[in-house]
């Protein structure tokens, strides 16, 4: 081979390198404007996930609020219950256990008096 045969192959390996490495490149080009579609597209669903996220929790918070309130109202109402439990037993407990003691009591003395034998 003479230096012209060396250098026109040379040259073809040089062009063949050169448009390998222009078709990888513009390869490359497409597969970097497909990954910023996708990573588009992933941004704005995840804003649409984020503000769905935000209004989930602000409902949640409302709710929560709602329950808290409920559960005051439920604690606020068992407590008049039992002042009223306790009112009522102070009130009607003691006279109610003299007033069935002494029906016993007279019970008791009519079936003497009479001379009725008790009941077991």
């Amino acid at each position: 081979m003479n230096g012209t045969a060396l250098a026109l192959a040379a040259a073809s390996v040089s062009l063949a390198l050169a448009l390998a490495l222009v078709a990888l490149l513009v390869r490359l080009g497409r597969e970097v404007r497909r990954l910023r579609a996708a990573v588009d597209r992933l941004e704005g669903d995840l804003v649409v996930l984020a503000d769905r996220s935000r209004r989930l929790a602000d409902q949640a918070a409302v709710e929560l609020e709602r329950v808290g309130d409920v559960l005051e109202s439920a604690e606020a109402v068992q407590t008049t219950v039992d002042a009223a439990s306790r009112l009522t037993y102070r009130a009607l407990g003691n006279p109610l256990v003299r007033a069935v003691s002494a029906a016993a009591g007279v019970d008791g003395a009519l079936r003497r008096f009479f001379g009725r034998r008790e009941r077991d």
